[in-house]
């Protein structure tokens, strides 16, 4: 019995070594057959927001403290062209296992739209958040932001660009901290197809790129890069740290060697996370960014 368990177990690492490939919502199957939504529930499911028919989902803690609690808006990748909320559902659930209100938005994408639709829908899922997420039980107050590859585009954007939040009437400053993992941050000139589709029509292409707005009062940022990614390559990472820590912004590089561009996302769903500690460095980088206030006496 104990032997079928293991064998059987081994069956789906291999089946999911092969889902992100197939499709990250065969990964979120398999996380949550293998127990990585337990303890985690999605309470609010397809909530209309923006001005676009964008929708999100929000998933929090099954137990523990019901108010108060930090959030994260996660945005996944898939180049500005694939993705959907409920494919990436592995990593809504690992970071609200981990005690977070994590909010999944989302956003317009190619051929539909070009440069800036993804930025300004992703700006008016921070709108949303900041006027309901309390009723899921988050902080208003300790707002941070994630995303994997376009998503983590979304994230650099927002954080240092301030345009696209003040645009929807949004104090930039609510963003505490940013996670970015395997994100585009420095790629002009354009030599990737999807980027040059994405970023059709942009007046100045130099406004397009993350590391351009780079400033000394960003929050506290985390880069994560993949030693063996070849979609987005480290150096944008790498030269996003160098050009914040020259204007003396807080920001941590973490590099994982011999993990590709997709092992950084799948090492956040259960059967993975022992590829790299993702979950742990990111979730230990938010605590820090965003302590719990003191208890009101």
């Amino acid at each position: 019995m104990k032997r079928a368990a293991i064998v059987l177990a081994l069956i789906v690492i291999l089946i999911a070594g092969a889902a992100f490939s197939a499709g990250p919502g065969t990964l979120s199957v398999l996380d949550g057959v293998m127990g990585g939504g337990r303890g985690t529930a999605r309470v609010r499911e397809g909530v209309p927001f923006g001005t676009h028919g964008q929708k999100l989902d929000v998933w929090r803690p099954s137990g523990g403290a019901k108010t108060g609690l930090p959030v994260l808006i996660f945005w996944y990748g898939g180049g500005w062209v694939h993705g959907s909320r409920g494919a990436y559902a592995f990593a809504a659930r690992a970071y609200a296992k981990a005690g977070y209100v994590v909010v999944m938005p989302d956003y317009r994408k190619v051929p539909d739209v070009r440069f800036p639709a993804f930025l300004q829908d992703g700006a008016e899922a921070v709108k949303w958040t900041r006027e309901h997420i309390a009723q899921s039980g988050g902080d208003p107050n300790r707002i941070a932001v994630a995303g994997h590859s376009a998503g983590a585009y979304t994230v650099a954007m927002l954080t240092l660009d301030q345009r696209w939040l003040k645009a929807e009437g949004v104090d930039p400053h609510i963003i505490k901290a940013a996670v970015g993992l395997c994100g585009p941050y420095d790629f002009y000139p354009f030599t990737a197809k999807r980027a040059i589709d994405a970023m059709q029509g942009a007046a100045d292409p130099v406004m397009t790129q993350p590391i351009h707005f780079a400033r000394a009062d960003a929050p506290p940022m985390l880069l994560i890069t993949a030693g063996d990614d070849t979609q987005v390559k480290p150096h944008n990472a790498i030269n996003l740290t160098a050009r914040l820590k020259a204007l003396g912004a807080p920001v941590t590089h973490i590099d994982y060697p011999g993990l590709s561009h997709e092992n950084v996302a799948m090492a956040l769903s259960k059967p993975f996370r022992g590829k790299a500690p993702v979950l742990a460095d990111s979730v230990a980088f938010l605590n820090a960014a965003m302590p719990a206030p003191p208890p009101s006496s």
